[in-house]
């Protein structure tokens, strides 16, 4: 399982989240998309920790909670849907 956290303070880093989340167990990894073209933080991460009531125990404590200025969004992250391999879009059909 991993973790989502939404509304991020653009300016976090991977050893600001580690730090909040390892208070509720052992984190084994962080992640903090970013932009292709910017480089810069897209404003929600990913936490994996070391087992499921870990992960439980810190998104019950955490969601709605404030954090640098910022209310939380922390629930149980989806897993990532498969883009179909034809890349979307409509296509041009001729009559």
């Amino acid at each position: 399982m991993s973790i989502y956290i939404g509304n991020l303070d653009y300016s976090v880093t991977q050893d600001d989240l580690n730090e909040v989340f390892a208070e509720y167990g052992t984190v084994k990894r962080v992640h903090l998309p970013t932009d292709r073209e910017t480089g810069r933080m897209r404003g929600f991460g990913f936490v994996e920790m070391e087992t499921e009531t870990e992960e439980a125990n810190a998104i019950s404590q955490l969601d709605g909670a404030e954090w640098m200025g910022r209310e939380l969004k922390v629930n149980q992250a989806r897993p990532r849907e498969s883009k179909g391999s034809f890349g979307g879009g409509r296509k041009n059909k001729r009559y």
